[in-house]
């Protein structure tokens, strides 16, 4: 798997359909996860192509968000973003806004920790250090279980990711805490280089 672009065409992409901070934040975010999950699953050599595929995983649904993945082709063609990422891209709507099926691992670990990321990064907000670098998997279990926190993170959505991947959801949920600290900081920091 290869990108058609650079990183910073992708960022910049990414902040031509996408003003609001909480969307930037959590496309730097599944960024950084799938960069760490490409290292950690053995494709360190796609690791570019996992993490900018994470990137722009929601290009579109900030201006479209009725038309979430249907309305990402045309602007990533726009782009310049190839065939293969675009696939990618829509293929983490599966079943939802999108029939594109996630078949490549990648696929299967976006589909997974789109929607975690989420939940794990709301009950970061509310913990005193607003920091995942203590968050354990108890924590993200106790949440998860109440369907009133974070109600618009699937909890469908995360169980089946971790079944396509043929994980237990524990296991999903410690490596993408794992994930998630380990661009913590560098997100952080993007976010105030950008003013966001």
């Amino acid at each position: 798997m290869e990108s058609k672009v650079t990183r910073e065409e992708a960022f910049e992409l990414l902040k031509k359909y996408n003003k609001e901070t909480f969307h930037i934040q959590h496309a730097l975010t599944v960024e950084g996860v799938m960069r760490w999950y490409a290292n950690g699953l053995g494709y360190g050599d796609e690791a570019e192509y996992w993490a900018i595929t994470g990137l722009l995983h929601d290009i579109d649904f900030e201006l479209y968000p009725e038309e979430h993945c249907k309305k990402a082709p045309e602007l990533l063609r726009e782009g310049h973003v190839g065939e293969d990422m675009i696939h990618s891209v829509c293929s983490h709507g599966f079943g939802i806004c999108s029939d594109v099926e996630p078949v490549h691992e990648m696929e299967k670990v976006l589909f997974a920790a789109d929607e975690l990321t989420g939940l794990i990064g709301a009950a970061a907000l509310m913990r005193p250090s607003k920091s995942v670098m203590d968050m354990e998997v108890s924590s993200v279990k106790k949440k998860f279980k109440d369907k009133k926190f974070a109600a618009g993170c699937s909890r469908d959505v995360i169980r089946k990711g971790a079944e396509n991947l043929g994980w237990e959801l524990n296991e999903l949920f410690e490596k993408t805490i794992l994930a998630m600290r380990s661009c913590e900081e560098s997100v952080r920091c993007e976010m105030e280089k950008y003013n966001l």
